[in-house]
């Protein structure tokens, strides 16, 4: 819009200070004579003050401007907690009201932001409102409205602008939320121990609340159970960690009547359930090379205690020397295989032979442990291949394979221990460095004796010479047995013929006994990162993978086929979105994933509610009203108003007029030119010679 604007102007002849130096001179000159009351004085003021006039040089100055329209700012919150209920929809519709009406104001132009999800940061309103004032002039800035519901979470200390800044609120005011804390969880447990969760329920927008709310725990999906609360307080939840691995522990608080949502009514927490020190016996049945090396690998781990015993004298043996004078204490055998059996997490016999010192009732209360669940891990030599074997024990009836018939059990000659195809999908052996593929050899060290063996049971993973079994791993009953069919894994550590991954192969041997969940060969497991469920199932069987079907927290199913990926894996990736637990299962097995609230800010309250920008609303003269919960939104009218006026009135809310323009042209025109004020100058001189010589 292009106006005109007139107005005096002064371009001085000469500086300012000579100026009012001629009009004090101008003074002292007519003093005396205003004091004499000489005649003649007016006329003398009167052509001084021409003198000074003409000197100042007055103009008519005109402008020509063209007056730039100003900017107001409309901020449109979509973050989750925005869009709760029918508030998505209010918004909307109130966005594109203000647009119509922001349209038929004059010299007004409206500008939008999108306040997208912050993820765990919470609301970024003032964050994305900032980036769009960067490209405003803040002399054009008319205000800024705001369709949000007040739960914004970067708010400044101070205003960024000078203008009004108005609150539209969704829905009404009152509005109340019952929401679930949780104060404290441990992110791990010891197992066979329970550990405690301590959560507080509180009613946000309720003046002093009372009473009781129920809980409603859920652990693995197992069949919850339902606690009593009392509402602002805090309560302690147990739970018992019964295995080693994560425990998905869900926690919902029963909705209030009346309440906005009842999002945030639940929390999901997950405990990794570690095992206390791990408590091995390892016996040796005699002295040799390859003894140190299971003592090593075991003291390495500061979370196992080790009880080793090597069995230095056996009972064919005895020279008759009298107990007192032996430096050696006596084997204490029914402490450890009757009265203290089952405190031991793993039993290792490294090259143990049946020579009378375990009688037939240990090796049976043994053979009882590991179908118990205990763990059993037997390294042999050539004693596992005579009379002395324990496979010819009550203990064989636990171990999956025996000696070969009766001659030539015991092999000796080079050859590398090869990963059979078994192995390739077993996490015990997968992946190990140097090992063998289908078509190349393995790159470790040779070994020189193996024994040869029948079969009976298990999984063999690691193959001798002729794809003999050398390692096999088996399931009994409720426990777990590894038998090594070779003395010989101690050459890896000594780095004979460029060594192997013996630490790393014993560790896995150890830890799959142990049942250590990362190394189950049968296994589903399930996590959620970044907002994607990954669910992964593990087996030895070579086919193809069966469908998977995950429940969402809201009950939705979903079904699809994992894609393969290698090592025995298949894995299937879907969004995740929704907190809560999520349950996946291929038919036999099921896993759990819990996820949390994906932005724990932005649904700690639910309320749409003002409070957090009254600061700012208070420091601009700006106001927040509600749009009701109309289908229609009472979006007030929008008014322009002058600096220093009132922003908002019943009804209404204001926009500053700025009045910023451009000069686009200047004419100035003298109001005494030269020749006028040499004409009056005269004229008053002439005037002031007569009157005064009368």
């Amino acid at each position: 819009m292009n106006q005109s604007v007139a107005g005096i102007d002064f371009a001085p002849v000469l500086p300012l200070w000579l100026l009012g130096v001629a009009a004090a001179l101008a003074l002292l000159a007519l003093a005396p004579a205003a004091w004499r009351r000489a005649r003649g004085v007016v006329w003398r003021a009167v052509t001084f003050a021409l003198i000074l006039l003409a000197l100042a040089n007055p103009r008519l100055v005109e402008e020509s401007r063209e007056t730039r329209p100003d900017i107001a700012l409309l901020v449109v919150d979509q973050s989750d907690s925005a869009r709760i209920g029918t508030r998505a929809a209010q918004i909307e519709a109130a966005r594109r009201e203000i647009e119509a009406r922001a349209g038929r104001l004059p010299d007004l132009e409206l500008r939008s932001v999108e306040v997208p999800e912050g993820g765990n940061q919470g609301t970024r309103l003032f964050t994305a409102m900032e980036r769009a004032l960067a490209e405003i002039p803040r002399a054009r800035l008319a205000g800024v409205i705001a369709l949000t519901d007040g739960q914004a979470h970067d708010i400044p200390a101070a205003s960024p602008i000078d203008a009004p800044f108005h609150a539209l609120i969704p829905g009404r005011a009152g509005e109340t939320d019952r929401r679930l804390r949780v104060i404290e969880a441990p992110g791990f447990g010891i197992v066979g121990r329970e550990v405690e969760i301590r959560v507080a329920v509180d009613d946000l927008g309720v003046a002093n609340p009372t009473g009781a709310a129920r809980l409603t725990i859920r652990r693995d999906g197992e069949t919850p159970r339902v606690e009593s609360v009392p509402v602002g307080r805090d309560h302690r939840i147990a739970v018992p960690i019964q295995r080693g691995g994560p425990t998905v522990v869900e926690i919902e608080a029963e909705a209030r009547p009346g309440e906005v949502s009842t999002l945030n009514n639940r929390q999901v927490v997950t405990i990794n359930g570690v095992r206390d020190r791990l408590r091995v016996l390892l016996v040796s049945g005699e002295p040799h090379a390859g003894e140190r090396t299971w003592r090593r690998l075991l003291k390495a781990d500061p979370n196992v205690d080790l009880v080793h015993f090597t069995i230095l004298r056996p009972p064919e043996k005895d020279d008759l020397t009298p107990l007192n004078e032996l430096a050696l204490i006596a084997f204490p055998v029914r402490e450890l295989f009757q009265v203290k059996l089952r405190d031991f997490d793993l039993i290792v016999f490294d090259r143990f032979s049946n020579r009378g010192i375990l009688p037939a009732a240990y090796l049976r209360n043994i053979a009882d442990y590991v179908r118990g669940g205990g763990a059993l891990l037997m390294s042999t030599g050539p004693e596992f291949s005579g009379p002395v074997s324990l496979a010819l024990t009550p203990l064989g009836s636990v171990l999956p394979a025996r000696p070969a018939g009766r001659q030539n059990i015991v092999a000796e000659g080079a050859f590398r221990p090869r990963v059979s195809a078994l192995g390739f999908r077993h996490p015990v052996t997968e992946g190990l460095i140097g090992a063998n593929t289908e078509q190349t050899d393995a790159a470790w060290g040779r070994w020189y004796r193996w024994l040869r063996a029948d079969q009976r049971s298990g999984s063999t993973i690691m193959e001798g010479p002729d794809g003999s079994p050398l390692l096999v791993l088996d399931r009994m009953g409720e426990g777990r047995v590894a038998l090594l069919l070779s003395d010989h894994i101690w050459l890896w550590s000594r780095g004979h013929d460029g060594g192997g991954p013996q630490q790393e192969l014993l560790r896995r041997i150890a830890h799959w006994l142990m049942r250590e969940t990362e190394l189950e060969e049968e296994d589903l497991t399930a996590r959620i990162d970044s907002g994607r469920l990954t669910v992964t199932r593990r087996s030895l069987d070579a086919g193809a993978p069966p469908e998977i079907a995950v429940t969402a927290p809201d009950g939705a199913v979903t079904r699809a086929q994992p894609e393969a990926a290698g090592g025995g894996r298949a894995v299937l990736t879907l969004p995740a979105t929704l907190p809560g637990v999520w349950n996946a299962t291929d038919g036999r097995r099921t896993a759990f994933a819990a996820a949390a609230a994906a932005n724990p800010l932005e649904v700690a309250d639910l309320r749409a509610d003002p409070e957090k920008l009254r600061p700012l609303l208070t420091g601009t003269g700006g106001v927040a009203r509600y749009l009701g919960d109309g289908a229609v939104p009472a979006v007030p009218e929008l008014r322009r108003v002058a600096p220093g006026r009132d922003v908002a009135g019943a009804g209404w809310i204001g926009l500053r007029r700025n009045g910023d323009h451009t000069v686009t042209g200047i004419s100035a025109i003298p109001l005494l030119p030269a020749w006028l004020a040499l004409a009056l100058l005269l004229g008053a001189a002439v005037m002031a010679w007569r009157r005064e010589g009368r």
